[in-house]
C-alpha cells in the first residue's frame, strides 16, 4: 500500500551521512512538537517544546550510540547496543513521566497519566526517527493522535453510556 523505502541492511541504518542524521533528528522533533501541541491544546503540564526535547533527546542518545566506526561488522555488539538504548532510554523516560502524575490520596485519584504516557511514547518515535523505522513512525504517529484526539470524546461517551463519572476519566490526563 505504501512503497516507503525500507532499508533492511544494518550498513543503511547506521552508517548514515550529515544530511540523513539532521533529517532523522529533525524528525523526531517534529513528533515531539506535535504530541506536545495536543498537550497544550489541553492545557497539560508537558507542552511542545517539552515533548519537542524529549523525543529529540532520544533521537540523540539513539544516533550517537550506534553511530559508530566499524560496529556494523560486529553484530553481536550492535544488538548489544541497541538494547541497551531502548532500555535505558525508555526506563529513564519513565521517571521524567513519573513527575507529572499526580496522586491526591484523600480523593483516591490519580491524574496525568495521559501526560505521562505522552512523553513515554514521544521518546519511543524519537528512537524509531533516530533509527529510520519511517514504517513504524508513520503508523504509531498515526495511533497516537488517534488515541489523543479520537478517542477522548468516544472514552466521555462510553462513561456516561454505562453510568460512569466524566469527570473522573478526565482525570488520568
Amino acid at each position: 500500500m505504501f512503497d516507503m523505502p525500507y532499508f533492511a541492511t544494518a550498513k543503511n541504518y547506521f552508517d548514515i551521512g550529515l544530511i540523513d542524521l539532521i533529517l532523522r533528528l529533525v524528525a523526531a522533533t517534529v513528533m515531539g512538537m506535535l504530541i506536545g501541541l495536543n498537550r497544550d491544546i489541553n492545557d497539560k503540564p508537558t507542552g511542545m517544546r517539552t515533548l519537542a526535547l524529549v523525543s529529540l533527546g532520544a533521537a540523540v542518545v539513539s544516533v550517537v550510540a550506534v553511530h559508530f566506526q566499524d560496529l556494523i561488522d560486529h553484530p553481536d555488539a550492535l544488538s548489544r547496543v541497541v538494547q541497551g538504548i531502548l532500555q535505558g532510554v525508555l526506563t529513564g523516560i519513565g521517571f521524567i513521566g513519573a513527575g507529572v502524575i499526580l496522586r491526591q490520596p484523600k480523593e483516591m485519584k490519580v491524574s496525568g497519566l495521559t501526560t505521562a504516557a505522552t512523553v513515554w511514547i514521544t521518546a519511543a518515535l524519537g528512537i524509531a526517527c533516530a533509527l529510520a523505522a519511517w514504517h513504524i513512525v508513520l503508523v504509531a504517529s498515526i495511533l497516537t493522535f488517534f488515541v489523543l484526539i479520537v478517542l477522548k470524546p468516544v472514552e466521555l461517551f462510553l462513561v456516561r453510556m454505562f453510568g460512569g463519572d466524566p469527570k473522573a476519566a478526565r482525570d488520568d490526563e
